[in-house]
């Protein structure tokens, strides 16, 4: 694909790419190291129900809590935190423990966006590494939630450095909101147009049918191959989760059959026009399929003037995407140069063999499970590097879409009818990179969990419930690190191990992401072949 200036798009994003990397490391302000203090905190012991699992709560002098950590039995707390030792004599259902801790080897670091300011705050405390994540809509809003950090944050926030980083965040979200702006309309008229020019009814069934396959097919493979990973690196024996007030917040207390009843609801729109404004994927691929099965059903002049009437609006979201797409350079360098100003190189410190195992599965997933298909199945390659490099930048699936579309239809050769059938429904449905990602990020959780049975059961549990689990993801930054509390439930964990992920879920998220674009376009091959050969 040529711009403008001749070069090829791809090209232009791969340098933005890593000029966004080499100006952001060089604006990345760092940690700020504190020197070592002596608090009061207040250790507090909660019983579960079933009198084994216990929740340790940590609270400040002003009694705000500093952070919580659940452990599959007394005996595990007191060997991670010895001077808890005196409580586990103790009978009554809720018991505490003041006592002066010395905290030692703090770092701070101080992350502000558009929207947002956090203060991510990592130290030894008794021995045992503890973050927490401070989050507030302003800098106001921060010391007034948090007053003990007012001062630090008028010492060490706002510099140019800082300054630089929430440039870069506004424009990285204001060429995302542009792909937003078009994804919603380019998905109906693309879908609505495809299958209203299948002609038959029954061919949109056949074309469902493989792709439903090929989805589950490529997630399942993904998942054993991260389920593999961490049973050969085995990333959480021997690791200490910290705790971390950033927990996330989820739906985990849905079962198997509930998520899957979610979903069904989700299909169904009550309300075709709400889903629209509250893009609601699942609900618009839905309303849009059964419009351009409709318009085949009806036929005559009718038919005819609907088909073509979105056939124009399709022909108009394209031109309009294009317009975007020309600026996916500009966006890929400020997503990137926020990303690592504010994250550093340190974020491939934290949690090392964890990310690593991560990585090492996406690597094989994408590198040679997707590639055999493709070669064997589809027979041929894709030129798809505009939308990994853009997928890789913004971690949204849903966003990269209009640039998806183009590619695969440009660059691949693949048909339009092909692509605006599979591609909607991939970028809401299709997660291999979510998917695998959950059963590690889990069972890497569990590994770490003292006490805790990794065995076979607890194995494929996971698996079937990150595949439903990717299912549900929304295509948003972030959205896998939701829905593992639905795994992290399923499987008997404490959701408060996911605090410490989040520091790095962001780079975990942009590989991820791009792992989902590649099956996606990987899919719209297969399914081209295997429609031109019925043809």
């Amino acid at each position: 694909m040529k711009s403008n200036s001749g070069i090829p798009l791809q090209y232009q994003m791969f340098m933005a790419l890593v000029l966004g990397a080499v100006v952001g490391l060089l604006v990345n302000p760092g940690d700020i190291s504190l020197e070592d203090t002596e608090r009061e905190l207040t250790f507090s012991i909660e019983k579960a129900p079933d009198g084994k699992r216990v929740t340790l709560i940590v609270k400040d002098p002003t009694g705000r809590e500093d952070f919580r950590k659940s452990y599959a039995s007394m005996s595990a707390l007191t060997t991670h935190y010895p001077l808890l030792a005196p409580l586990s004599h103790t009978t009554q259902k809720q018991r505490s423990i003041t006592q002066r801790v010395r905290i030692t080897d703090r770092l701070v670091r101080i992350i502000e966006d558009v929207q947002e300011v956090s203060i991510q705050y990592s130290r030894k405390l008794d021995g045992r590494v503890v973050m927490t994540m401070h989050k507030a809509p302003t800098a106001d809003g921060l010391a007034k939630e948090f007053p003990e950090w007012a001062s630090f944050y008028r010492e060490h926030g706002s510099g140019w450095k800082r300054r630089i980083a929430v440039i870069a965040s506004f424009m990285g979200k204001t060429f995302l909101r542009l792909l937003n702006m078009v994804t919603i309309p380019l998905i109906v008229t693309s879908l609505v147009t495809g299958i209203a020019g299948l002609g038959k009814s029954s061919r949109l069934g056949a074309m469902f049918g493989k792709t439903l396959i090929y989805y589950v097919t490529t997630s399942l493979l993904a998942i054993i191959t991260g389920i593999l990973m961490v049973n050969v690196v085995r990333p959480g024996v021997g690791a200490d989760l910290p705790g971390g007030g950033g927990v996330v917040s989820g739906p985990g207390e849905e079962s198997i059959g509930g998520i899957f009843v979610e979903l069904i609801n989700k299909m169904v729109p009550t309300n075709p026009i709400q889903s629209l404004a509250g893009a609601e994927f699942l609900s618009i691929i839905t309303f849009s399929i059964l419009i351009g099965l409709f318009i085949i059903q009806t036929g005559g002049k009718s038919g005819e003037t609907l088909r073509n009437l979105f056939q124009s609006g399709f022909d108009v979201m394209m031109r309009m995407t294009m317009f975007v797409i020309h600026l996916a350079p500009i966006g890929v360098f400020a997503f990137i140069l926020f990303a690592t100003a504010t994250q550093g190189l340190s974020v491939f410190k934290t949690l090392a063999w964890y990310m690593l195992t991560v990585f090492l599965g996406l690597v094989v997933h994408a590198t040679l499970t997707l590639p055999l298909i493709l070669r064997l199945v589809a027979k041929r390659s894709q030129a798809m590097s505009p939308a990994l490099m853009t997928a890789f930048s913004t971690a949204s699936s849903n966003g990269t879409l209009p640039l998806t579309l183009n590619c695969v239809e440009q660059n691949a050769g693949v048909s339009n009818r092909v692509s605006s059938f599979v591609l909607p429904l991939g970028a809401t449905v299709n997660m291999d990179g979510t998917a695998l990602y959950e059963a590690v990020a889990v069972l890497f959780i569990a590994q770490a969990t003292p006490g805790f049975a990794v065995g076979l059961q607890s194995q494929i549990l996971v698996a079937i419930t990150a595949l439903l689990a990717s299912v549900g993801a929304a295509g948003i930054p972030h959205a896998g690190l939701v829905m593992m509390a639905i795994v992290l439930n399923a499987v008997g964990l404490p959701l408060e191990a996911q605090g410490i992920i989040i520091a790095v879920d962001r780079v975990l998220d942009m590989c991820r992401t791009s792992v989902n674009v590649w099956s996606d376009s990987c899919g719209c091959a297969v399914l081209e072949r295997l429609e031109r050969g019925k043809d």
